[in-house]
């Protein structure tokens, strides 16, 4: 890997392309490396993945709206959508808008943290919508998805979008941008401006995902993605970008994230810079294997402490004889999802899902005192609404612990951890300590994910929607993708059953 020193360049300086970060990332993208075999079989657990919540939550809201405002921009050639009959194509932008979305509604897929957060999957969406478009095989598909992945990972691991208040779909703009770059073969100069272009219009806040949350949070990873492929369209049309949309003197990092000269506490000025990270030329694209995925339907740095509440959950007899339960966690953890963050929303029995995904105290609650989580049960109003539920959630509380962010934010896959330790202290003044550093199912954790689990987490959510030959032939299909023709890669997007679809009667602009 080539670390790229990454800093604000006044106008005068006339930064050369070279040494932009975004030409760096079409270099990536246009560099034919063939990809591992181990690459290729994780891309294929992650389509997998990505079907699995996305057939699930099919008739879910944002879903049947999405899929509405797709089904208004129907296009002969082009895309298919989840739950519809591949006979039916969609101009692509709006495929990848409506599959986005229902891969992204119960926060299910995988996931990547480092100085930022990321679930790269949501690459997946765009990339397999416009290589149904544009013609392109399983081969050119599993190239595009690598690089992807290899952009994004390295964005998060370079670059924290969290520290400015602006929201992780910033990396998935640019990430997707030169995926889709790698699936049609574009030069350089063509993904170069791409990548700018899809960064600049994918920079929100992240007041999407703080206070009352909304089902924006599941349409703004698709906004990304649909946003990438408009922008790669415009670039091969001849259209340009910001430019240098990094380094510019008025551009991201000069005046939304570290800025431009600072000065240090002795009052000295300095440059303040991010190290991105990315392969060399001809090296193997990785980064997809340093993700994870989910078992547990909820925000990922809760992956771990639900495995852990299911634990000390079956040591507790009584739940009203707690006092207190203190989560002992890391920084991101306490103000991303625990009593840091400061929203009251967050204790709020009334919450919206979207919310009570973002809730550890909420979380750990219910997993302490069931000891099992569903994607639909476990946030019902009725069930956060239990009267002993909210008592026992009232009791809990975040703590940041400089052991838990040291390990959050180690370089070192082996201890890099997610977890936290909690002390449950009763009212007779007796406790109850634990602690756990990664999910059950990560790579290093106590039962990791492989192609079996990944096939039984399908089962598991899309058994009681898909006919069994359709589950099947789905499964069969996808576990070829290297192999797979145009027309094969038509049929990737599982579909339900005639009359299971309901729809959004309300009518908008389209």
């Amino acid at each position: 890997m080539i670390e790229h020193k990454v800093h604000a360049s006044p106008a005068k300086d006339m930064l050369a392309r070279a040494d932009q970060l975004a030409w760096k990332m079409a270099e990536v993208s246009a560099d034919p490396v063939a990809v591992e075999s181990a690459v290729a079989e994780m891309i294929i657990n992650r389509i997998i993945d990505n079907a699995s919540v996305a057939i699930a939550s099919l008739n879910r809201g944002p879903i049947k709206s999405a899929r509405a405002m797709a089904r208004s921009h129907p296009r002969k050639g082009g895309a298919t959508l989840f739950g519809i009959p591949a006979a039916e194509e969609f101009c692509a932008e709006w495929a990848a808008w409506a599959n986005g979305t229902a891969v992204r509604e119960l926060d299910f897929h995988d996931t990547f943290l480092a100085a930022d957060y990321s679930h790269p999957g949501d690459n997946i969406p765009p990339i397999l919508a416009v290589a149904q478009q544009c013609g392109r095989n399983g081969n050119d598909l599993i190239r595009a998805i690598a690089t992807a992945y290899e952009i994004q990972v390295n964005l998060v691991k370079g670059i924290c979008l969290h520290e400015h208040k602006i929201d992780h779909i910033a990396h998935i703009g640019p990430a997707a941008a030169a995926g889709i770059a790698a699936l049609l073969d574009l030069d350089n100069k063509v993904a170069y401006q791409a990548i700018q272009q899809a960064l600049h219009c994918t920079v929100t806040t992240r007041q999407s995902r703080k206070g009352e949350i909304s089902s924006w949070k599941a349409f703004a990873p698709a906004y990304a993605g649909k946003t990438a492929i408009e922008a790669v369209d415009r670039c091969m049309r001849g259209e340009g970008a910001p430019s240098p949309i990094y380094e510019g003197e008025d551009s991201i990092i000069s005046y939304i994230l570290n800025g431009r000269t600072s000065r240090d506490q002795g009052g000295s000025p300095y440059e303040p810079y991010y190290t991105v990270p990315l392969p060399a030329p001809g090296e193997p694209k990785r980064a997809i294997l340093d993700t994870y995925t989910k078992e547990h339907s909820a925000e990922y740095q809760s992956q771990a402490l639900i495995d852990l509440a299911f634990r000390m959950g079956e040591k507790i007899d009584d739940f009203d004889t707690v006092e207190s339960i203190v989560i002992h966690t890391s920084h991101h953890t306490h103000y991303v999802i625990g009593t840091g963050a400061g929203d009251p929303q967050k204790m709020d029995p009334h919450a919206s899902r979207e919310t009570l995904d973002h809730s550890i105290m909420y979380i750990f609650t219910v997993a302490l005192q069931d000891g099992s989580w569903h994607h639909v049960d476990s946030y019902t109003p009725a069930r956060a609404q239990r009267p002993d539920t909210v008592r026992l959630w009232h009791k809990i509380s975040t703590r940041e612990d400089d052991h838990w962010t040291r390990r959050y934010h180690s370089h070192d896959p082996a201890e890099k951890a997610f977890g936290a330790r909690v002390v449950t202290t009763f009212k007779d003044g007796s406790t109850l300590e634990d602690e756990i550093s990664v999910a059950n199912a990560h790579p290093l954790g106590a039962r990791p994910f492989g192609r079996a689990e990944y096939i039984n987490k399908f089962k598991t959510l899309t058994d009681d929607i898909l006919d069994p030959s359709e589950s099947s032939r789905f499964l069969d299909l996808v576990q070829k993708l290297p192999s797979l023709t145009t027309e094969e890669i038509k049929a990737l997007n599982p579909v339900a059953p005639e009359g299971y679809l309901t729809e959004n009667e309300l009518r908008g602009i389209f």
